[in-house]
């Protein structure tokens, strides 16, 4: 099956915001937990890479300003469309090489914090893009990357998994690349205790709401479904959901 990035986001912007509203707690968590990494001075020049509609960094609204706003950066101009109309949030349709080469200028000489929250996978030749990001830091100025490990503990299918893991960069491979772009790196795994009804899930699952299933037919998303039935017959689906905090600090 031909995967179509562009069509998969233009796809998922309709409803990306819907999958998380049944689960305010996790969504509450991963937001508390980015700010904990970033420890954002007042008025930051934050740019978030891959930002679809900023779900994820809505507690940072209140330490930007219509002067200093959050750069939302995103090649979805679809998913961009969904952010809220606030001069707070600057929307940038670019991918994450075109701004660390400079093909696409941001309004920020320097840059206090690129955040990239489950979008480092999509970057093509990850070193090389870190270092150039990591130019246009400020003084104590950092990326931080928020990502899913390789192997998963989601109640997925075993291809689905695989393919997954086939896809998705090592921690220790990211600290490596902030290593290597003069950044003082670090990593720490933390979890978060999923607790989701099973149709909701199986809802999900058929809507390709992750990147990876959408490389599937739809056959192919018929049987995984299937399989998940099988393996989880109760009323509700309970897995830890892991991420690296992933953080590289110019010192």
């Amino acid at each position: 099956m031909a995967h179509d990035p562009d069509e998969h986001y233009r796809r998922l912007a309709r409803t990306y915001e819907r999958n998380w509203a049944d689960r305010p707690g996790y969504v509450a968590w991963m937001a508390e937990r980015i700010m904990a990494w970033l420890e954002p001075a007042p008025d930051p020049r934050i740019v978030d890479v891959g930002s679809g509609t900023g779900l994820f960094l809505n507690r940072l609204m209140s330490r930007v300003s219509a002067t200093t706003p959050l750069l939302c950066v995103d090649p979805s101009q679809p998913m961009l469309d969904m952010l809220p109309d606030d001069p707070r949030l600057t929307p940038v349709c670019a991918t994450a090489e075109q701004i660390a080469t400079g093909e696409v200028p941001l309004p920020y000489e320097k840059v206090d914090a690129f955040v990239f929250k489950e979008a480092i996978h999509h970057v093509k030749g990850i070193p090389e893009t870190l270092r150039g990001l990591a130019g246009m830091l400020a003084p104590g100025g950092l990326i931080l990357i928020v990502t899913l490990p390789p192997r998963l503990d989601y109640p997925l299918f075993p291809e689905a998994l695989d393919r997954f893991a086939a896809g998705q960069p090592e921690p220790a491979d990211l600290v490596s690349a902030l290593d290597a772009a003069d950044l003082e790196a670090e990593c720490a795994i933390e979890s978060y205790t999923v607790t989701i009804d099973r149709e909701q899930w199986l809802d999900l699952v058929g809507n390709q709401w992750m990147s990876v299933l959408s490389t599937f037919s739809t056959a192919e998303i018929e049987a995984g479904l299937d399989h998940i039935r099988a393996r989880h017959p109760g009323p509700t689906i309970t897995y830890e959901d892991r991420f690296a905090f992933v953080r590289g600090v110019r010192t």
